[in-house]
């Protein structure tokens, strides 16, 4: 029922931006723990970006003032706002959504996307 669908990852260079969109049916993500993830080929899954239902954020410490993450509760749709990208930014970006409202994991949730492509050149 809950569906996540990715979108505005490409191809940029170092110092661009990008704004990755997922937007969500079958579930409202004001009520939720949502949240940004990425993997690289060799890499775990990391955690760059979270929100939760209180408008409570955290960031890991590789994206920490370049990365926004936000909502759209119109839109019922999740944004991840990176600035100022770095080739170590390259990866596949997952949205993810848990069932929590608050308290949120910073690795387990319940849907996920299924990913959109960012590629950093130098």
């Amino acid at each position: 029922q809950v569906r996540m669908v990715e979108s505005g990852g490409g191809s940029v260079q170092a110092g661009g931006s990008l704004r990755l969109s997922c937007v969500v049916s079958g579930d409202t993500i004001s009520y939720r723990c949502t949240a940004w993830f990425r993997q690289a080929p060799g890499k775990e899954r990391e955690g760059v970006a979270h929100l939760d239902s209180t408008d409570s954020t955290r960031y890991a410490d590789s994206v920490k003032g370049r990365f926004t993450i936000a909502r759209d509760n119109a839109k019922n749709t999740l944004y991840l706002q990176m600035d100022n990208l770095k080739p170590e930014d390259s990866a596949m970006y997952y949205c993810a959504l848990d069932s929590r409202a608050a308290w949120c994991s910073l690795t387990d949730y319940r849907y996920w996307g299924q990913g959109t492509q960012v590629t950093v050149s130098s």
